[in-house]
């Protein structure tokens, strides 16, 4: 008869197996991942017994684990033959930690000027579209955030109104931008009465329906977004900045106010 597998060794075999897979997602190399895993398993080896329990082979070993004392997970003993020991697990732990929050900042800082750079050209690149209301209301209180003279927003109802634009909206005001909220909604100028914006809420027989949400920044930048389902998770937007379809859109935004403006104020007198 055949004999049977020791299911500890199978089950280490498994563990370490999952162990060298989960140092590659870490940033360790295969061979660096299997060395530090043998080291685990051994306590302390030379390059051949690393060698023997990695397998990896010996003449790679010795780079292998010279990166990870480079990287403060193994110290060196200069013997002869060397001998290699992995720092506590908690130590390695904190030393892979750090590692990955500095790969994490680097990579979102180069992420941030590469979108800087963007935004930058934007004149160029016409006109953008974005699909979903996270995503939209994102980019609404970024380009808020971006005004430095005036800022108009069309807000149907309350709920076209995210905490963080009405934190943007409040920011920009406070900062001496003239920011108007145009709504349908009476209740949001009691919202905002402490607050030094303008908030005008449109007749029932304004001629503009509101279709969907807008944003107008700086007489330039131009935010469009329409439902195009039955939820807000379906809502689409188009905006452009500094262009010239940004301007004119602008123009007809302000030319829609101007007459909402005057038909509230005959109402009023009427």
């Amino acid at each position: 008869m055949p004999a049977r597998p020791n299911l500890q060794t199978v089950v280490l075999s498994m563990s370490a197996q999952d162990a060298i897979a989960a140092l590659e997602r870490l940033g360790l190399s295969n061979y660096g991942a299997r060395v530090f895993v043998a080291l685990q398993q051994l306590g302390t080896g030379t390059a051949e017994t690393i060698s023997d329990v990695s397998e990896v082979p010996r003449s790679q070993v010795y780079g292998a684990a010279d990166d990870l004392v480079e990287r403060g997970l193994v110290e060196v003993t200069e013997t002869t033959p060397k001998e290699y020991r992995p720092v506590s697990l908690g130590a390695a732990r904190e030393q892979l930690t750090a590692e990955l929050e500095r790969e994490r900042d680097r990579a979102f800082e180069n992420l941030d000027a590469i979108r800087d750079e963007a935004a930058n050209q934007q004149g160029s690149q016409g006109v953008s579209t974005l699909r979903g209301r996270q995503p939209i209301d994102e980019r609404i209180a970024d380009l808020l955030a971006s005004a430095t003279e005036v800022a108009v927003f069309v807000a149907p109802e309350a709920d076209s109104l995210s905490t963080e634009i009405v934190d943007a909206l409040r920011a920009r005001a406070s900062a001496g931008v003239a920011v108007t909220l145009v709504t349908a909604t009476a209740a949001l100028q009691d919202r905002f009465a402490a607050d030094p914006l303008e908030v005008i809420v449109m007749g029932e027989d304004n001629p503009a329906d509101f279709a969907g949400r807008a944003l107008m920044v700086d007489e330039a930048t131009i935010l469009l977004a329409v439902a195009t389902g039955g939820d807000s998770v379906t809502e689409e937007a188009l905006w452009t900045a500094e262009s010239s379809i940004g301007r004119i859109l602008a123009a007809f935004m302000q030319s829609g106010m101007a007459s909402g403006r005057e038909r509230n104020s005959d109402g009023e007198s009427a």
